[in-house]
């Protein structure tokens, strides 16, 4: 019974150090330039039930993350503006989200 259970011990301790390794071997987010039409979920594009800054690129649509949407949804919320977005891409829940680094609006 106490091999039993001393293999037991050792069994999870081994899951639990491949959970580590496998975490740090995660890659960090590459960063991207995206480039396309910046502009209000809500008002523009009838997507969203509140005001959301997003850039839509193609047929698809980014959202911006909580901060950048604070900074730059005054710019684009009544008018989309032409412009690219850097920074890094991530999956939050149902939606494509860029933590932004900055934005370039084309004149």
């Amino acid at each position: 019974m106490r091999q039993l259970f001393a293999a037991l011990v050792m069994g999870v301790i081994a899951m639990g150090l491949s959970f580590t390794v496998q975490a740090e071997d995660k890659p960090a987010a590459k960063e991207v330039t995206l480039k396309g039409t910046v502009t209000c979920a809500k008002c523009d594009l009838g997507i969203a039930k509140k005001c959301e800054t997003v850039i839509k690129v193609g047929d698809k649509v980014i959202y911006f993350d909580t901060a950048a949407h604070k900074k730059y949804h005054g710019d684009t919320c009544s008018t989309p503006k032409a412009g690219e977005v850097v920074g890094t891409v991530s999956k939050v829940k149902d939606k494509e989200v860029v933590k932004v680094k900055s934005v370039k609006y084309n004149d």
